[in-house]
C-alpha cells in the first residue's frame, strides 16, 4: 500500500502538530490567565502584541539566515527549545512585565523556528502532491488547534495553570529532541 506522504513530511506534520498543540492549549484561556496575575484586557493586548511585533521583526531575520545555512533543521529544533523554554517560563510569571518577556520569548521561538521549519518542508515536497501536501499541515494546524484547546483547558480545570504549561513545555522539547536525534539524511 503507498503512502500518502514520504517520511520527511510526516515527520515534520508529527513534530509541529506537536508545538501547534502545545500553543493551542493556551489560546483560549490566555485571559483567563492574565487576570489570575493581576492584569485587564488591555494588558492581555499588550502581551499579545509583544509577542506579534517580536514574532514578525524576528521573522524577517529567521527568513533570511534560513536561506543562508545549510541545516535548516537545527533552526527549527533551536526555535522548538527557545518556546519549550518561554512555555516553562509561564510557571514563573507573576506580573505583566514578566509575561511581556515571556511572549516576547515565545514570539521570538516561533519567528526562528517557522521560516526554517517552511524551508524544510518545502524541499520534501512531492511536486505533484504539493496541494494535498500543504493542505494536510493546515488541515493539522486546524486539528490541533481544536485538540489543543479542548487539552488545555482540561488541564487547567484538573491540575492548575502550571501543569499545562509544563506539558506544554515538554510537547515543544519532544519535537526539538526529536528532530535533532534525526539522522540528517532523513530531513
Amino acid at each position: 500500500m503507498k503512502r500518502l506522504f514520504n517520511k520527511q513530511i510526516r515527520i515534520l506534520l508529527m513534530t509541529n502538530g506537536l508545538i501547534l498543540i502545545a500553543s493551542a492549549m493556551f489560546g483560549p484561556i490566555y485571559a483567563l490567565f492574565v487576570e489570575k496575575i493581576g492584569g485587564d484586557l488591555l494588558d492581555a493586548s499588550y502581551a499579545f502584541g509583544a509577542y506579534a511585533l517580536a514574532a514578525g521583526i524576528t521573522t524577517l531575520i529567521s527568513g533570511k539566515y534560513a536561506d543562508k545555512l545549510k541545516e535548516n533543521e537545527l533552526i527549527v529544533v533551536f526555535g522548538y527549545g527557545i518556546m519549550g523554554v518561554a512555555f516553562l517560563g509561564y510557571t514563573l510569571v507573576n506580573s505583566i512585565w514578566s509575561l511581556l518577556i515571556v511572549q516576547v520569548l515565545i514570539g521570538l521561538g516561533e519567528a526562528i523556528y517557522s521560516p526554517a521549519f517552511d524551508a524544510v518542508y518545502s524541499k520534501h515536497l512531492d511536486g505533484h502532491k504539493s496541494g494535498r501536501e500543504w493542505g494536510a499541515w493546515e488541515s493539522i494546524n486546524y486539528f490541533t488547534t481544536a485538540f489543543g484547546a479542548i487539552v488545555g483547558g482540561f488541564l487547567v480545570i484538573s491540575f492548575g495553570f502550571n501543569t499545562m504549561f509544563i506539558v506544554m513545555g515538554l510537547l515543544s522539547f519532544a519535537s526539538a529532541i526529536y528532530i535533532f536525534k534525526l539522522p540528517r539524511r532523513l530531513l
